[in-house]
């Protein structure tokens, strides 16, 4: 027979095993979280980004009329390697007056900044981490330094470093600021309410947390990627109440992602008839993994993927596009004259 010292250091063992096997579907994963002091430094960027920011609907409604023109803030939110600022600078190149750039760059990553007009482009940033509120922050900063920044900036244009243009920066601005369609001045932003996965999504930090602030049949989804307007620029970083919701931490991982929920439910509360519903990122969902969308490859960067990517069921056309691996950048700049700026 085995000696009790032996049975005890094997129960022991045994326990341990479980323990760890078992922890990790009890518990929710730890992750980067929202300090107080980051909250604070927040709120303080917030407060003077309202107080300094024009907000005046007569201007914003005819800037597009008067001079000097109106910009278009472009906001890189990324936690890697800026690969495609060479593409981007081709894009950018001879409207100096017309967009401004910032950059949000996870600090825990150390690269080499990109030079050129990427120079001296980045705002005081915080840590990131999918699946955490940590990128609702992150896009609130960018969209204040906007704000702050430039008067002139009209339209703010969340992008990652995956994304591309699909057209050239004329095109973009004509459209953008163009008198004769529907949507000008409107926000750009998907807004979706009859998602399969709305319920689980929303009882992804427990069943009845969002309450009362975000009851169910208010509560949207949509692409992580926006482009908005002034207004709805200082409707984002001016909230507090359902950030106190969509801050909390996440219990379903598999179900939650806050920059995906935060955004389009704020807007549509607020001002549903000022936004097209309709994201101008186009992204390939067939094949996803883990709640990534399709990665283009070298081999698939074409003059006929451009054309595909353009193409759009709605009457607002796709202006950008993502993801792109870093292996893509050579093969689009060769097509950059020739298709992807040529409209």
């Amino acid at each position: 027979m085995f000696s009790t010292p032996f049975v005890l250091c094997f129960a022991l063992f045994l326990s341990l095993s479980l323990l760890l096997l078992f922890t990790p579907r009890i518990l929710p994963p730890k992750h980067v979280t929202i300090s107080p002091s980051d909250e604070i430094d927040d709120l303080a960027l917030f407060h003077q980004a309202t107080k300094t920011s024009t907000h005046n609907p007569s201007i914003v409604s005819h800037l597009a009329t008067t001079n000097p023109k109106p910009k278009i803030a472009f906001l890189f939110l990324t936690n890697s390697d800026l690969t495609f600022s060479p593409l981007w600078e081709k894009f950018f190149h001879g409207h100096v007056q017309l967009y401004n750039i910032y950059i949000h760059l996870d600090p825990s990553v150390k690269i080499t900044p990109p030079g050129g007009l990427f120079e001296g482009r980045f705002i005081k940033a915080k840590r990131t981490e999918r699946g955490s509120p940590t990128l609702i922050s992150a896009a609130r900063r960018l969209l204040a330094h906007g704000l702050i920044d430039d008067s002139r900036n009209m339209y703010f244009a969340l992008i990652s470093q995956h994304c591309i243009p699909l057209h050239s920066f004329q095109f973009m601005y004509n459209y953008l600021f163009s008198k004769t369609h529907k949507s000008a001045l409107k926000s750009f932003i998907e807004i979706l309410s009859n998602e399969p996965t709305l319920p689980d999504r929303y009882v992804a930090r427990g069943k009845h947390v969002m309450l009362p602030e975000v009851p169910y049949e208010r509560f949207r989804v949509g692409s992580q990627f926006f482009v908005l307007n002034r207004r709805h620029s200082l409707v984002v970083i001016k909230d507090r109440r359902l950030w106190r919701k969509f801050k909390l931490p996440c219990l379903n991982l598999d179900s939650c992602y806050p920059e995906e929920h935060y955004f389009p439910t704020l807007l549509d509360m607020k001002d549903p008839n000022g936004c097209t519903h309709f994201t101008l990122t186009r992204v390939n969902w067939t094949g996803s993994t883990g709640g990534h969308p399709h990665t283009y490859g070298p081999g698939d960067v074409s003059a006929e993927l451009v054309y595909k990517l353009r193409e759009s069921n709605s009457s607002y056309p796709f202006l950008f596009a993502r993801k792109f691996s870093p292996g893509c950048l050579d093969p689009l700049l060769q097509i950059s004259d020739s298709v992807l700026f040529r409209d």
